[in-house]
């Protein structure tokens, strides 16, 4: 048995339709991989450094290797992998869209806040309860902002990152190629 490569994700099944989505109303050349072969091939990918290249190699009986589906394919591969990719941009985008209203909003009620709380304590300059309700306000205005910080210090990264792995998915090469033992199941 020859030696697996590093970055090689091997995919061995009995029927090219096994790794299709069957519930996909489209012709297999539109259709998207099923979700179990989608989150095994990006789990072992995610095992690859960034740095190495991926393969995918799909190991079919010799009586399927042939057929019009198999040799379809790596361009089903290719496509599934780009929609996932655009997918995690459109997301992106609604996220910083999103990320840009709650700091709009944020910023509002914190400058809100400190105006309201600069109020008091200049109406009331010597209350105790004029200074706690002005932190109480700036509090209030800060937590406001929660959000929008969390948006773009935090929530993103992880789209990027799949994004970038379901790049380097879609650029992979896939190749079909006759199994040379039974698939382990």
């Amino acid at each position: 048995m020859p030696r697996r490569r590093k970055g090689q994700i091997d995919l061995r099944v009995d029927d090219p339709q096994q790794l299709l989505d069957m519930l996909d109303p489209f012709p297999f050349r539109e259709r998207g991989l099923d979700g179990e072969v989608d989150d095994y091939v990006r789990e072992h990918a995610l095992d690859v450094p960034p740095d190495a290249s991926l393969a995918i190699i799909i190991h079919l009986p010799p009586a399927q290797v042939e057929g019009p589906l198999s040799q379809s394919l790596p361009a089903v591969f290719r496509q599934h992998f780009q929609n996932q990719a655009e997918r995690r941009s459109r997301e992106l985008t609604r996220l910083f869209a999103e990320g840009r209203k709650a700091l709009a909003i944020g910023v509002l009620v914190l400058g809100l806040c400190l105006l309201v709380g600069q109020s008091l304590v200049n109406l009331f300059p010597y209350s105790r309860l004029a200074s706690v309700v002005m932190e109480g306000l700036v509090i209030l205005g800060w937590v406001a902002n929660w959000r929008p910080m969390e948006i773009f210090l935090f929530d993103w990264w992880p789209l990027v990152q799949e994004r970038r792995l379901f790049d380097r998915l879609a650029k992979a090469p896939v190749t079909v190629t006759a199994q040379t033992r039974p698939p382990s199941r």
